[in-house]
């Protein structure tokens, strides 16, 4: 029961708790608010302060609570970083392409974004924070627990509605993130179980979309180095929150999760509840991808 799926879930929390409480005192002591994302954002130093409990919590929970290699996010992976960067280069790309085709995205100017700080604020925080949390342990317990399917709703969901209080959020455009990304995400954990491979093609999407093609990421506004618009009605250009609450951007996205999907059930690799297994019966990790 004390290693119990939720109780480890439950670990995680109190880790990620006192290690960001010694983030913020660090932050204090060294001039860096708190409380303010953007500040903490600005260098790679100060990155630090944001990713750091959440890689620490990740790690302890892993060696210590559960006496597991890391596995998903071991070293010898860290290449897969790039590769997912590179496929969400591609991904979003084409979504940009099928936008501009449908008349929905035009570029008006050409900015002077700041890259760098950009990069930080709308990749490396978000990219690690949220899948360490959302695959590394939301998915990835509730999979060992309730199996992979169930695994990949639930995941999907928090993932989704995460994102409700952003700018411009809706029902809709919660649902369409768990269904484009939270679905793709988790399905792509499972294939590789690989952090690496989902942070690249997180930290790449937000980069992408916001940094290069200056497209509201997630509802927030980013200055990047193309000046563009949106437009159309609602279902096509996604409304007041960017292309992510697109009607393409989720039929593209599903279209690759299904193929993912068929992966999956042609290799048999998914994991059942436990009320369809053994009791002794236990989703191993591996180290494929």
């Amino acid at each position: 029961m004390l290693r119990s799926p939720l109780m480890r879930m439950l670990y995680f929390a109190l880790l990620l708790a006192v290690f960001a409480l010694a983030s913020t005192w660090v932050g204090r002591k060294v001039g860096i608010p708190a409380n303010d994302l953007k500040a903490m954002s600005a260098n790679p130093a100060s990155t630090l302060l944001v990713v750091l409990p959440f890689v620490l919590a990740h790690v302890v929970l892993a060696r210590l609570i559960e006496r597991r290699p890391l596995h998903d996010l071991a070293w010898r992976k860290s290449p897969q970083l790039l590769w997912g960067m590179l496929a969400a280069l591609l991904l979003f790309g084409l979504l940009v392409l099928e936008l501009w085709a449908a008349g929905a995205y035009a570029v008006v100017g050409v900015g002077d974004a700041p890259l760098w700080t950009l990069f930080l604020l709308t990749a490396v925080v978000p990219g690690i924070t949220e899948e360490i949390v959302s695959r590394g342990i939301l998915f990835r317990l509730t999979e060992e627990g309730l199996g992979t399917w169930i695994a990949v709703a639930v995941s999907a969901l928090f993932f989704g509605f995460a994102h409700s209080s952003n700018p411009g959020a809706s029902a809709w455009s919660s649902t369409a993130i768990a269904l484009e990304a939270g679905v793709l995400f988790g399905l792509l954990y499972h294939v590789t179980r690989s952090l690496w491979w989902c942070i690249g093609l997180h930290a790449g999407w937000n980069f992408v979309q916001g940094a290069l093609f200056g497209i509201p990421v997630s509802g927030i506004g980013v200055d990047g180095v193309l000046e563009s618009t949106l437009q159309g009605p609602d279902w096509l250009d996604g409304g007041g929150f960017g292309a992510e609450a697109s009607a393409l951007t989720v039929l593209t996205c599903g279209i690759i999760s299904l193929l993912l999907a068929r992966r999956i059930m042609r290799a048999h690799s998914t994991v059942p509840p436990f009320w369809k297994r053994p009791p002794a019966a236990l989703p191993q990790p591996h180290s494929s991808g």
